[in-house]
């Protein structure tokens, strides 16, 4: 137990100080840079906060106590809060979880995964594309699935994986090798990378990846598809103004035979976006998903989320909402919605499972600030969202949009099957 310092003491030690001055001596103690007491409550902060309050504890292999003893000698030695914020992202990336993350990242520090491919770890060390993000630069010099990378800037993926792959872990968990995978193949922020791969012929080519500025487009654009089907592209939930913009297209397509929501490219944003849009194809109030947070060492029992109708008219023909690996957080939930008010079926890949509504932290003395998983959610069946899969799977890099046209024409519904 600390022993707080009297009247006395520090009198004391005050004019101890100044004799060992007069000669030239100084104690060690008084060397120690006040940053070190900045990082230790902060890091201290970090732990005992995500420690109470995240979600995923039970699903993880992460020994949080060995987090401590691991990261917090290293945060005490950091010489400068871009140090400190490195170790910070170190410890989040113990958790092995997209959606926990620094919300100010070191400027030269490894990418998140899933920037632009996703892969699965192979017996042979490589990595095996299975998705790539349509909009990427990786897409656009020609990276499919099936190719498998073998090195990143000229080291091998096995090397750079081992090297970000959380040390904490109180027994192996291949979801926290697939993590690591995935941030390896991702290289470093704003930097471009050179990528060997091996084709699924067995050809091996190299490529490089640059950095790609985005394309500035709209969160909402429609238009009219072939066989009175009308198409709705929704590319975040972050602006009340979607809300307005989905609106307008609904009442363009009312007279539609069918109607696609495509979320592939969104990465996710607020609730209070995505319900609204919900109400526009019910009747009456429905419940949409279910939710649980930290009570000490469990998870509180669930309440429900409704939605409630809105609009001038309800929607009511068939829908289809279209879905790949970069359909994110609520691009999760409204598709999970969606099918949970019985209003439409899933299109397309498994999304990025991020299953839990997220909670901001701002480290108090450094400024640091990130974002934890805080809330699981769950479908109205009470099954978890990060589990959640298409009614309609179309793997291997299929067409997505023709396969829900397909569908609604025939009028498919039913459980995850190829396409």
């Amino acid at each position: 137990m600390m022993t707080l310092p009297t009247r006395r003491s520090l009198l004391r030690t005050g004019f101890g100080l100044i004799g060992a001055q007069a000669i030239g001596v100084v104690p060690a103690w008084a060397k120690e840079p006040p940053h070190d007491v900045t990082f230790a409550e902060d890091f201290d902060e970090l732990w005992r906060t995500l420690g109470e309050r995240y979600c995923y504890f039970g699903e993880k292999t992460t020994d949080w106590n060995a987090v401590r003893r691991f990261y917090r000698p290293r945060a005490l030695a950091a010489e400068s809060r871009e140090a400190f914020g490195a170790i910070v992202a170190d410890v989040l990336r113990e958790l092995y979880d997209a959606h926990t993350h620094m919300s100010d990242p070191p400027a030269d520090g490894p990418r998140g995964p899933y920037f632009d491919l996703w892969v699965e770890p192979a017996q042979d060390g490589s990595a095996l594309v299975t998705s790539v993000r349509a909009s990427s630069a990786a897409a656009d010099i020609g990276i499919r699935v099936g190719d498998a990378v073998l090195a990143v800037d000229g080291r091998p993926i096995r090397t750079i994986a081992a090297g970000v792959m959380p040390r904490c872990l109180s027994r192996p968990d291949p979801a926290a090798t697939a993590f690591a995978y995935n941030v390896a193949v991702s290289g470093r922020r704003a930097q471009p990378r050179s990528l060997s791969l091996r084709s699924a012929n067995g050809s091996v080519r190299e490529i490089r990846v640059p950095v790609k500025t985005p394309v500035a487009q709209p969160n909402v654009d429609s238009r009219m598809l072939a066989n009175d089907i009308g198409l709705i592209v929704i590319r975040n939930f972050d602006d009340d103004a979607v809300v307005a913009a989905v609106d307008a297209a609904l009442l363009r397509f009312k007279d539609t035979a069918g109607l696609i929501i495509d979320v592939r490219e969104n990465g996710g944003g607020d609730t209070a976006v995505a319900r609204p849009i919900m109400g526009r194809f019910i009747t009456r109030p429905k419940p949409y998903a279910r939710m649980r947070r930290r009570e000490g060492a469990r998870l509180r029992s669930a309440w429900t989320e409704t939605v409630e109708p809105r609009g001038p008219f309800t929607y009511d023909k068939p829908v289809a909402v279209l879905t790949t690996r970069w359909s994110a957080s609520m691009a999760e939930g409204f598709p999970m919605g969606m099918r949970g008010i019985g209003r439409a079926m899933i299109v397309g890949t498994p999304m990025m499972r991020v299953g839990a509504a997220v909670f901001p932290l701002r480290l108090d003395r450094t400024g640091l600030e990130l974002q934890y998983s805080a809330e699981p959610v769950y479908d109205v069946m009470d099954r978890p969202r990060w589990l959640l899969e298409p009614d309609i799977l179309v793997e291997g890099g299929g067409d997505i949009l023709a396969v829900a046209m397909s569908a609604l024409r025939a009028g498919t519904v039913g459980p995850a099957r190829p396409a």
